[in-house]
């Protein structure tokens, strides 16, 4: 069975490879989503992407994936640290969910350093640029496939 992942984007990830290439890098959003696609699939998943700088637009891809996706990886950029209608989403669909940065945001301003959504996502990755999106996708198959074995 093939795990199929959505994969959430947040505010200015579509400007990814120019803004701010000193913190975010050159890689583009597009060039990210290829590799996350192409490893998926050596892996045995899927990957749906998805884009929005509208935090009820993100809300309601949340609320559809239930029934269409088995998790969600998800880098919600700045409404990391303030939107609580994006963690009352995930805590809702009950998908297990991965949360990724190409920062670190503990690294960074102040504001940075509260997610929102830590609490009700199983993990988090940041800091290792594009490859945190790599890093947490395998940790987001490692607990699908965890969570097929118990329910055995």
């Amino acid at each position: 069975m093939t795990r199929r992942v959505l994969l959430l984007n947040g505010p200015n990830l579509n400007l990814l490879g120019t803004r701010e290439p000193g913190i975010y890098g050159r890689t583009t959003l597009a060039e990210i989503d290829a590799t996350l696609v192409d490893e998926a699939r050596a892996l045995g998943a899927s990957v749906l992407s998805h884009q929005s700088n509208v935090e009820g637009e993100l809300v309601d891809v949340i609320q559809a994936a239930r029934g269409t996706a088995d998790g969600i990886l998800i880098n919600a950029a700045g409404y990391t640290h303030t939107s609580v209608a994006i963690r009352d989403a995930i805590a809702a669909v009950g998908l297990p969910a991965v949360e990724v940065h190409l920062s670190n945001t503990q690294a960074r301003e102040s504001f940075r350093h509260e997610s929102r959504l830590a609490p009700v996502v199983q993990g988090r990755v940041e800091g290792f640029g594009p490859a945190s999106y790599l890093l947490g996708l395998r940790g987001l198959l490692s607990i699908l496939s965890q969570e097929k074995r118990r329910r055995r």
